[in-house]
């Protein structure tokens, strides 16, 4: 099934068997999704699926409830209705209350450009990063979809899966949250998050520098950096916004002299909203892009 889907199709066909596994599993949505889902509800999971319109900070309000009455619900949109529209929400009904909940976002940065500003969602792990406690997932592949939500679903936490339109040709992630080291080289490290690492390591090939790929962002593994750092030279590429994760990295080399490049969608809002491919190459993410910003970093 998941070689044929993408991430957001991977989603609708297997969180209604996780809610059919699971009664204490709950669905909220805001009208977005609901026509994708509705062939794949059954009698006995239709109760456990709430759609509240196009009412997202009472979605996130909603989803607080449920944790608070016991139940594991899954919230699911576009990642600004998701994390900057109800953002006060996710601050108090969740993180204030001191419940979990798993919040899935669809379209990453500009997976659907045509919907311009509005959808645009690069500054979200961004704005998750000013609150404690979320663990953050980014898939590169779909297969790595079934562990997060899988294992998401069995906690308690508070946890973001960044859901894309990309997919790397297969996967490389560790259900444990450690980095994948997947080339060694002694002239600096790249960090690729989710699905930039094929076109990363496309990027990276005949240069002499490590590239590690990260499936789970937070927490961030500073230990895999560490033990695998040569020059103390680390770009960090990330599909949203340039330079979320740049702390993430200077907190992990504290007492290391090092220099640090992030690598993202770049601030500023575009009014030419074009294809992905287009907005690939304008932020850099393509894989000409990604070689010259190496190229620039590394010498």
């Amino acid at each position: 099934m998941s070689a044929t889907l993408d991430q957001r199709e991977y989603f609708y066909r297997l969180v209604p068997h996780l809610l059919a596994q699971d009664e204490r599993t709950a669905l909220v949505l805001a009208e977005i999704g609901v026509g994708y889902l509705e062939p794949h509800l059954t009698a006995d999971i239709r109760s456990r699926v709430v759609n509240v319109g196009i009412r997202e900070q009472a979605m996130i309000g909603v989803a607080g409830g449920l944790a608070l009455a016991g139940l594991r619900p899954i919230v699911h949109t576009f990642p600004p209705f998701l994390i900057e529209r109800p953002f006060e929400q996710v601050k108090l009904d969740l993180g204030h209350q001191g419940v979990g909940a798993i919040l899935v976002s669809s379209g990453g940065s500009y997976g659907w450009p045509q919907g311009g500003e509005t959808h645009f969602g690069q500054r979200d792990v961004a704005l998750l990063d000013t609150l404690d406690g979320w663990t953050v997932h980014v898939p590169g592949h779909v297969d790595d979809i079934d562990w997060m939500l899988r294992s998401a679903v069995a906690s308690e936490d508070r946890v973001y899966i960044r859901l894309d339109g990309i997919n790397n040709h297969r996967p490389y992630g560790h259900s444990d949250g450690r980095f994948t080291i997947l080339q060694q080289g002694n002239s600096g490290t790249v960090i690729s998050v989710g699905p930039m690492t094929d076109r990363v390591l496309a990027a990276a090939e005949g240069r002499d520098v490590t590239v590690l790929h990260a499936s789970t962002i937070r927490p961030f593994d500073s230990r895999t950096l560490r033990a695998t750092l040569t020059a103390p030279d680390v770009m960090i590429v990330e599909p949203y916004l340039a330079g979320t994760s740049v702390l993430q990295v200077n907190r992990a080399l504290a007492d290391v002299r090092h220099r640090v490049s992030g690598v993202g969608v770049e601030p500023g809002e575009r009014r030419k909203y074009g294809t992905v491919a287009q907005h690939d190459r304008v932020n850099g993410l393509d894989i000409e892009g990604l070689s010259r910003s190496m190229t620039e970093f590394f010498g």
